[in-house]
């Protein structure tokens, strides 16, 4: 049995890990796109680095474009077998791979039109609309902590990580020739923290363990609340600047955590009286989706939900839902706040708020989770004079902010804790992936002086036997 990573080695997105045994199955854990790397992002999401007509089965972790966006052009390449996923993956990731291929076929079409100019030939979408809801036909729903057995090879179990709505690691149980392998695959650790969701669950004994190592390195600021902060930033170019707050935002976890924030500071009597546009459709599809998984929000939601029944909205919530409506918060003069996707300001509507804003000194860009270095929002991390959008420079005198807190991911010591189920000296081999990889080696170290004998970092299209 072998093992290949073929994205988010040494990086963070691009998440696909592809066991093949002996017999020649293969089992592909995630089919995610690269994003934000800069010029090669293209390139390295047209090549798997594998033939996807060999698939035998694939196994979804959870919903994210990073961890699914490649799955309609699996197919559409050739792979005719079923993904797996939880409930709530499958319907989030019908909704961000049609919206995905959307973004495609908009960005092609604007691309062709200079191309046609420069009598280039035209380029062409990874796949399409179409080919999204053709993908969404092929997933078989597999829920919580039941094990499901696939073949004589293959049996998995999910168990929760509370990242976002339906997110799950993959234990899997492969027989052999013989020889049973247990294998756990972590997809994205949520906080054990969490604002909205569960904390991540305990899982069996494995030999083997993929883990994902994005804060690898670092701890989220718990010493002031993401309800205070998102305030303090409100208060701040609001109401003292009288600007507007432009808050890029994942659609899916990120978005409904401010909407959950801001309906927090409603109930205590603290929000401004501002208008606060969610302009995103995609958002607006992903947050009603999320609400009718009220199972998977934790006891502290469960007890708000007693005395509200929709805990992410409130007064002066407005969803924006045509372009139009999009294009005419440019000219909205009043202090607001504006969230959109998407989260690495790399594509999607912030892209355009952000470039219409970023001159006026009056205005802030929050940025509210992990981008990828080469990403708008990275960029934007290194607080630089000036900046490129959509081949325009523009002067950066909006201020630049963050609010690390609000992460998805785990930090290093949500990711030990989540380890700690775990006897470190029956790990064969933990594998660090979806992480930078001067995070993940200072992650390695922590990890051997925990107990964990071998601990490696794998690259891109690396192959390794198992036992």
């Amino acid at each position: 049995m072998k093992i290949a990573f073929h994205g988010a080695a040494r990086t963070v997105t691009g998440s696909k890990h592809l066991i093949t045994l002996t017999n020649g199955k293969k089992l592909l854990l995630d089919c995610g796109m690269f994003q934000g790397m800069g010029p090669e992002t293209i390139e390295l999401n047209s090549e798997f680095g594998f033939n996807p007509k060999e698939i035998t089965y694939v196994i979804l972790s959870h919903a994210h474009i990073d961890h699914c966006g490649l799955i309609p052009k699996l197919i559409k390449d050739g792979y005719n077998g079923k993904v797996y996923a939880t409930p709530a993956t499958k319907d989030l990731a019908t909704v961000l791979m049609e919206d995905s291929a959307g973004i495609q076929e908009n960005d092609v079409k604007f691309e062709n039109k200079k191309r046609a100019l420069l009598g280039l030939p035209y380029l062409k979408p990874l796949y399409t609309t179409e080919d999204a809801i053709v993908a969404a036909n092929h997933f078989e729903i597999v829920d919580y902590d039941k094990w499901f057995k696939i073949d004589d090879n293959f049996e998995f179990c999910y168990t929760d990580v509370g990242h976002i709505i339906g997110s799950a690691a993959v234990h899997l149980r492969i027989n052999e020739n013989g020889k049973k392998t247990t294998l756990t695959f972590s997809g994205d650790v949520g906080r054990y923290r969490d604002i909205i969701l569960k904390s991540p669950a305990v899982f069996p004994q494995a030999d083997y363990i993929l883990l994902e190592s994005t804060y690898g390195n670092s701890l989220h600021d718990e010493h002031q609340p993401s309800t205070d902060t998102l305030l303090k930033w409100i208060e701040h170019t609001c109401i003292k600047k009288q600007g507007k707050l432009i808050i890029p935002a994942f659609s899916v976890g990120r978005t409904q955590e401010i909407l959950y924030s801001l309906n927090q500071l409603e109930l205590e009597k603290k929000l401004p009286n501002l208008e606060y546009f969610v302009d995103s459709p995609l958002s607006t599809k992903a947050t009603l989706i999320i609400k009718s998984y009220p199972q998977y929000f934790n006891s502290r939601i469960q007890k708000v939900l007693q005395g509200d029944n929709d805990p992410f909205d409130f007064k002066g919530l407005k969803f924006v839902k045509t372009v139009d409506e999009s294009k005419m918060l440019n000219y909205y003069k009043n202090p607001c706040v504006i969230i959109s996707a998407s989260g690495m300001a790399e594509a999607g509507r912030v892209k355009h708020h952000i470039s219409n804003n970023i001159e006026n000194s009056k205005n802030t860009i929050l940025l509210t989770g992990y981008c990828e270095p080469h990403s708008l929002g990275g960029r934007l991390m290194h607080h630089p004079k000036e900046v490129t959008i959509f081949g325009q420079h523009h002067e950066v005198n909006a201020e630049i902010a963050e609010m690390r807190s609000m992460s998805a991911h785990g930090d290093y010591e949500d990711l030990c804790q989540f380890l700690a189920c775990q006897h470190p000296q029956s790990v064969k081999k933990l594998f660090l992936v979806h992480g930078e990889y001067p995070v993940q080696q200072d992650f390695q170290k922590r990890l051997i002086r925990k107990g964990f004998l071998d601990v490696e970092i794998p690259s891109r299209h690396q192959e390794i036997g198992l036992g």
